[in-house]
């Protein structure tokens, strides 16, 4: 929520530049400057203020929708954005520092002391290895050593803890189950392979004498800012097309109009609702894109996948940068994916060259096809069977006059009957892609009885009520950065 009033902020109130800027380090460091922090206090203060009161939240944030949360739960995001403000507490409340050497020496154990060449080997061994080469020696070490990613001032302006990294937990305190917040994020991979590793702009990725000219740092922040001005630009008229009014003939002295913002609502489902929303009908055969991250891939199930329209995608985030995995488990993962998929009725898609850092499925009709000619199949009796008078008295006898309605029905024994599916067309976006070609990406109409949006998002819950199940490898205590914005 507090990304996207970010990246909804309007021009006039926050410039390009200030905007990606605040993103990065709101999103990637664990130390805040004074003027990004206060920007966050005072968004989470609206937020808080907004959260218990729908009908100001509709007014205000038209592309946010809480109606399908309980009231518990929106208590605890009221609870969260009050916690973000901060008020009168002081750092101490959250000592962010602490936290992360904690995590840190909890993490490296006896290395502890040798954590630069422990950082060091993590980032040419297996980051590099794994096509990550652009983050620098430098930029890896500092987030390791202090959890600041994007240094984009002075080092010495980064001292306010960032309150949006914190979550809680329950730990055991002398037989007791306390709740305790802190930082559980991730301190192994880092940030930078969510939008500093690829861009479009190939001189970005040039290299010089074996090494790249441009930081993770630097390429992210490129890639950063064109999304926000993709964002800014979103429905706005230009020079080769304007408003509808203007496209259908309007006279050349006619003022210009301002197009309306696309509409879009981001829909927040309750904690659990993926082994629940097939329960409710409106949400059956709903949505055009599933993507669940490599930490949630034990929420993928049939139940799940049957919320996915035919002609649906699945993208499941693979562990190909969880640097504590090694070759083998990665392999074993990535085949669990697949048998998951498969199982929650998904068919993976044919690409030449299979990426490794993503998982991609798509969702046929061929299963609904098969159970109906089995139904037809089954309504014929094999040779030799006992019909019952009821069946032999609908088919007539030679010679016996039958209606037109009947004849029309009954075709002949020499007759061509087309197949199945000619007579029963799918309708109309629902066609089964052909073996070898690439599924169809049109967008189903949403139904009816919805107030539907353009788009609409569905996340799985990010709470841990599921147990993993045995068969899938252990993924490390770390949650690795995912670029879903």
């Amino acid at each position: 929520m507090l990304i996207f009033s970010l990246a909804l902020e309007e021009p006039e109130k926050m410039g390009l530049q200030e905007r990606s800027e605040t993103f990065l380090e709101v999103w990637g460091n664990a130390l805040l400057r004074p003027q990004v922090a206060a920007f966050v206090s005072a968004q989470a203060d609206r937020l808080a203020r907004l959260v218990p009161e729908p009908h100001r939240l509709a007014e205000q944030l038209p592309w946010l929708s809480l109606s399908a949360l309980k009231f518990r739960e929106r208590d605890a995001l009221e609870a969260v954005f009050r916690f973000w403000a901060g008020g009168g507490k002081g750092p101490e409340v959250f000592p962010m520092s602490r936290l992360w050497d904690s995590r840190l020496r909890h993490y490296l154990g006896s290395r502890y002391d040798a954590r630069r060449g422990v950082s060091d080997w993590d980032l040419h061994m297996k980051l590099h290895d794994r096509g990550a080469r652009v983050i620098h020696t430098r930029e890896f070490r500092r987030w390791r050593d202090t959890g600041v990613a994007f240094e984009l001032r002075d080092s010495s302006a980064y001292h306010v803890p960032n309150r949006t990294l914190a979550s809680g937990r329950l730990l055991s305190y002398h037989g007791e189950r306390v709740a305790t917040r802190g930082y559980w994020g991730d301190i192994a991979t880092g940030p930078f392979v969510a939008f500093g590793i690829e861009a479009d702009d190939e001189s970005l990725l040039r290299t010089s004498n074996g090494q790249p000219v441009k930081t993770a740092s630097e390429i992210t922040q490129h890639n950063v800012t064109e999304l926000f001005r993709e964002v800014a630009a979103w429905g706005r008229p230009t020079a080769n097309h304007g408003t509808p009014e203007q496209v259908h003939g309007e006279g050349p002295g006619s003022p210009e109009r301002a197009a309306p913002s696309p509409e879009f609502t981001v829909h927040f489902l309750p904690l659990g609702s993926a082994q629940t929303l097939h329960h409710k009908s409106c949400y059956e055969g709903r949505f055009q894109l599933l993507y669940v991250a490599c930490g949630m891939v034990h929420l993928l199930s049939p139940d799940l996948g049957a919320c996915v329209a035919p002609g649906g995608h699945l993208i499941v985030e693979l562990a190909r940068y969880l640097v504590d995995l090694r070759q083998e488990q990665l392999q074993g993962f990535s085949a669990r994916v697949g048998e998951l998929a498969q199982a929650a009725g998904f068919t993976p898609q044919n690409q030449d060259r299979p990426s490794e850092t993503f998982a991609r499925f798509y969702k046929s009709g061929d299963s609904a096809c098969l159970r109906s000619h089995a139904a037809v199949q089954s309504t014929t009796p094999p040779p030799g069977a006992l019909v019952p008078p009821a069946v032999q008295s609908a088919t007539p006898p030679p010679g016996a006059l039958v209606p037109p309605s009947v004849q029309s029905a009954t075709p002949p024994p020499d007759a061509l009957v087309p197949p199945l599916e000619a007579r029963n067309p799918p309708p109309e976006g629902l066609t089964q892609p052909s073996e070898g070609k690439t599924p169809p990406s049109e967008r189903l109409k949403l139904p009816s009885e919805s107030r539907a949006s353009l788009s609409e998002v569905q996340a799985p819950p990010t709470g841990s009520q599921t147990p993993k199940p045995e068969s899938l490898p252990r993924l490390p205590d770390t949650q690795p950065p995912i670029s879903d914005l």
